[in-house]
């Protein structure tokens, strides 16, 4: 998958495509319907399909300070749509100015003039342009002038999350706000991801017996609850089953909230400086401040044994 980060990145000599604009954070299984349509679409016309994001989130440059946690990093976005079978992805920086564009004019410089749009395929509640006054009415008016087709996907996915609520990935950052990483799960369609390099801690759990890789997550990540959790430490392609914890320590008094992944039964590993990824695959309990240290570590004994349990557990009905 080609990967653009401005228009200037867009080859001179693109022809039509097929294209789908969105922040699309997480890339759930709401955004996979549209993505995937996308990708079909374009395959059956034989030209390239394209997916346009920005960065940073619209809301950061609109409203200062409103950035809301982060389901996924581009990095980790770009994965998710390559594996969906976009052929490319461009990352608009998204400016002031840019965000001044007026909705008719963003058609023409971002879809016409250089992505040559053949058609685009959106969610019904799509908007672009100044004061997102653009939408899947206009973008379809626009195309009989410009050329290109509008394709409009029912996004709204709904499950047992959330109570029933259609998916998306506002219920989704508020799930894994509550802990509910199970719930997110189901509308991302895998366990949720945070990311970061691995960085010194307090070397507490080594001296326990039970080390820890202490992630320093992206800026903005959409961090779960203060808890215990089940999943998995992954590093240098390795998935290592873990037992996760979010927090700030109360057992000695932190202030600094962390995400530590223990890889259950490996001693001697040496991950200081590497980029490490831990899935949340399901609560355990929540963050306790023990009488002694000889009750916490009985804890953390069984907060081990019960996440190798729901990992096995897991793992046995996936390979089933």
């Amino acid at each position: 998958m080609q990967c653009w980060r401005g228009l200037e990145d867009i080859p001179e000599d693109w022809g039509r495509s097929v294209v789908t604009i969105g922040s699309y954070d997480g890339v759930h299984r709401g955004h996979q319907l549209i993505i995937g349509r996308a990708v079909e679409r374009a395959r059956e016309l034989g030209v390239p399909s394209v997916v346009v994001t920005f960065d940073p989130h619209p809301s950061e440059v609109v409203r200062p300070g409103s950035h809301p946690p982060l389901l996924a990093p581009h990095l980790r976005r770009a994965e998710l749509m390559a594996e969906l079978g976009v052929d490319a992805l461009l990352i608009l920086p998204f400016t002031v100015e840019f965000s001044k564009l007026a909705p008719a004019d963003f058609i023409v410089k971002v879809l016409v003039d250089r992505l040559h749009a053949r058609t685009v395929i959106e969610g019904p509640n799509f908007r672009f342009g100044h004061k997102a006054a653009g939408n899947v009415e206009l973008l379809a008016e626009l195309g009989t002038t410009y050329d290109y087709t509008v394709e409009v996907v029912d996004l709204f996915v709904s499950g047992g999350a959330g109570g029933g609520l259609p998916f998306s990935s506002t219920l989704t950052r508020r799930l894994i706000a509550e802990g509910d990483v199970s719930g997110a799960a189901e509308i991302l369609g895998r366990p949720h991801r945070v990311e970061g390099i691995v960085v010194r801690g307090a070397q507490r759990g080594r001296d326990l017996g039970f080390p820890t890789a202490n992630v320093e997550t992206v800026p903005h990540s959409a961090i779960p609850a203060d808890g215990v959790y089940a999943g998995w430490l992954n590093v240098a392609g390795e998935c290592m089953p873990a037992a996760i914890s979010v927090g700030t320590n109360p057992q000695f008094d932190g202030v600094e909230r962390t995400v530590e992944a223990y890889a259950i039964g490996r001693i001697g590993l040496d991950l200081y400086g590497m980029h490490a990824a831990v899935d949340f695959l399901a609560y355990v309990r929540g963050m306790l401040k023990f009488d002694s240290i000889d009750d916490l570590l009985v804890a953390m004994a069984a907060d081990v044994e019960r996440c190798t349990e729901l990992i096995e557990a897991y793992e046995a009905e996936r390979g089933a």
